[in-house]
């Protein structure tokens, strides 16, 4: 069959769109190690490092063995069974640069949880769960939402409950995956040796470079623009009922919601933690914009972008609150991946449950095709069938991935395979396993300086 000249060039533009869509996506994975190096304390920061060079290399693998195969093998709702390995890819659905695309956002879940567990997790562990992660749990929830054939899917033939649950870019599929499955990474360690007093009472325990969190939340910033506008996979598609419209229309609101609820959040945290605390703090600002970004993620295309304030101004108080009972708890997560990822993840889907509006529901899912009818937001006057599918992505996203992650994280702590022992947390993970610290300057006397110093101090 003879392909013309034009369907070529629309071909190759809407292909060179994804690859690029995909490579900022990456480029994310660079800032969250920035983000988690500069949030960890100095004699942790080779680990965490390590930790998210790993789950973009174990990632990858695992994703392609398994992953791929089990999120977008479209052979019945709950999980795919062909593509493995990517066998018969490209496909008439298929290429390869969607893999690249679905690749990068698989090994962004793992370093979601690594957060939660950092500084004082065994390197093997780090193995084991980003294997598993990205290569089963997080594809079968994708396949879920984003297959044709998931049983949640809004591009399903008969969707669930007429609707299908809209989660465009991943704030479930994605963020509250990585941070349901951090939250029991977390519990099953315990906190960190010292975060609590004997009285329960919190210890200050920041970052040691503010410099590193910025620069990794700006990255992270620039990334999201791959993630939310790059996941209308094609560009050059006109919408039928306008002259003059299109899914670049559509990528170009989807980058405005995108920076309008990051920048509310920030703008929401700065002030309260002001409020609460006495100071305007850097740190919380990072992770206030990275909260509001979260939650954006499920309904960016399918919101005005004044909505996209009202999703961020709320992603702050829930990221506030959710870090204030933290704390009353004693649960310690040093990213905050849990409060952040998982807490603003689970608002934004609600969100989306809530304002989407109903032409651009039809714009994201039928190129806005006329005379197609969807539900929509239910303060938008789109009824219950929208946010009925949204609370029920949220509670089986929150039970599968405890269903699955819960063990495996339990088998490990009995396994003795998952947490340091106390003399290598407080020496430090750079020096107790990785040969030495970061930094070459380290300048705490306290510490050994190389890994011989230490292993002489333990007597061995």
């Amino acid at each position: 069959m003879e392909v013309s000249w034009e369907t070529s060039v629309t071909d190759s533009i809407n292909t060179i769109y994804l690859l690029f869509s995909a490579y900022l996506v990456f480029v994310m994975q660079l800032g969250f190690a920035m983000l988690c190096a500069g949030s960890v304390r100095a004699k942790n920061a080779m680990n965490i490092m390590l930790t998210n060079v790993v789950d973009a290399v174990v990632g990858s693998i695992s994703y392609y063995l398994f992953g791929f195969a089990f999120a977008f093998g479209d052979s019945n709702p709950f999980i795919g069974t062909y593509y493995f390995a990517l066998k018969d890819i490209p496909s008439s659905s298929y290429d390869y640069s969607y893999f690249l695309y679905q690749w990068a956002f698989a090994i962004a879940v793992a370093g979601i949880t690594s957060g939660s567990i950092a500084e004082r997790t065994q390197f093997s562990a780090y193995l084991i769960f980003s294997f598993f992660l990205t290569g089963f749990v997080y594809p079968i929830v994708a396949h879920w939402m984003w297959s044709s054939s998931g049983w949640l899917s809004p591009s399903a033939t008969s969707p669930f409950l007429g609707s299908g649950a809209i989660d465009f870019a991943g704030s479930g599929v994605v963020h509250l995956v990585g941070g349901v499955a951090g939250l029991w990474g977390s519990l099953i360690e315990g906190p960190r040796v010292g975060r609590f007093d004997a009285f329960g009472k919190a210890v200050p325990m920041r970052g040691h470079n503010a410099t590193l969190v910025v620069l990794g939340t700006f990255l992270l910033w620039f990334g999201w623009f791959g993630f939310n506008p790059g996941s209308f996979d094609k560009i050059l598609v006109s919408y039928p009922t306008t002259s003059d419209q299109g899914n670049w229309t559509g990528v170009g609101r989807t980058a405005v919601t995108t920076t309008l609820a990051g920048s509310t959040a920030g703008i929401v945290t700065l002030f309260g933690r002001r409020l609460l605390v006495g100071h305007w703090d850097a740190l919380d600002v990072c992770n206030g914009v990275i909260g509001g970004f979260v939650a954006i993620t499920s309904g960016c295309s399918v919101v005005e972008p004044w909505a996209a304030i009202v999703c961020g101004f709320v992603a702050a108080w829930v990221l506030i609150g959710l870090n204030i009972v933290a704390l009353r708890l004693q649960f310690d997560d040093p990213l905050e991946a849990t409060q952040l990822h998982g807490g603003c993840g689970a608002w934004g889907l609600i969100f989306t449950g809530l304002f989407a509006k109903e032409d651009f529901v039809v714009q994201a899912y039928d190129s806005g095709a006329s005379g197609v009818s969807r539900p929509y937001g239910l303060l938008m006057g789109g009824g219950w069938g929208l946010i009925a599918s949204q609370v029920v992505e949220v509670v089986v996203i929150v039970g599968w991935v405890s269903a699955t992650m819960g063990p495996l994280f339990y088998a490990l702590y009995k396994l003795k395979i998952l947490r340091i022992s106390m003399d290598e947390e407080m020496a430090g993970m750079d020096i107790s396993s990785h040969g030495g610290y970061a930094y070459t300057g380290h300048s705490d006397e306290n510490h050994p300086r190389f890994y011989a110093d230490y292993m002489q101090i333990r007597g061995q």
